[in-house]
């Protein structure tokens, strides 16, 4: 019985040496260094970017909101549901997704086994990623506009179908209403 307790205690001596002390299940995602990487990122993309807009929007959480066409409608409050059309592009330009059937299909990105409608979300949920939410609380209904997402607040460390890892994404929104 002895020597299995030293095996055991052996064992989680190894365990214990081989994790982050505040963590046991291993490094954990570092938000505030990537935010500030994705800034100098974004920054520089900024400083060349031919972006049509009436005017830019620098949110606190980094994402950058750059209206297009302003609309006539309300601020959406929390828990409302967004209804908008989109296009995702990385900043090299690459069309990674879009709810339009046409422009899938324009861009070799149509998947037959997809249905394109109008793509609702609730503020505030986790139906979108947290870009959408940040970004859409600055617009007015009938908005058009290009949302700038920091990695934290899209798909962070995670490679996503034609999304790699910590990417800085890109969508142009048109912000059809909500209720």
């Amino acid at each position: 019985m002895n020597k299995f307790k030293g095996v055991f205690l052996g064992f989680l001596l190894v365990i214990g040496i081989g994790c982050e002390p505040n963590n046991p299940f291993g490094p954990s995602y570092d938000l505030e260094a990537n935010l500030e990487r994705d800034a100098e990122i974004i920054e520089d993309f900024l400083a060349t970017a031919q972006i049509d807009s009436l005017y830019r929007i620098h949110d606190p959480n980094g994402v950058v909101i750059i209206v297009q066409e302003e609309g006539e409608g309300n601020f959406p409050g929390e828990f409302r549901l967004i209804y908008n059309n989109y296009i995702g592009r990385l900043l090299d330009g690459t069309m990674f997704d879009t709810n339009l059937e046409n422009v899938a299909i324009e861009n070799d990105i149509w998947d037959e086994n997809r249905i394109y409608r109008i793509f609702q979300f609730t503020l505030g949920s986790q139906e979108a990623i947290q870009g959408f939410s940040i970004g859409f609380r600055k617009l007015r209904s009938g908005s058009k506009a290009v949302l700038i997402i920091p990695s934290p607040w899209a798909y962070r460390d995670q490679d996503r179908d034609n999304i790699p890892a910590n990417s800085v994404l890109m969508f142009d929104v048109e912000f059809l209403g909500f209720e």
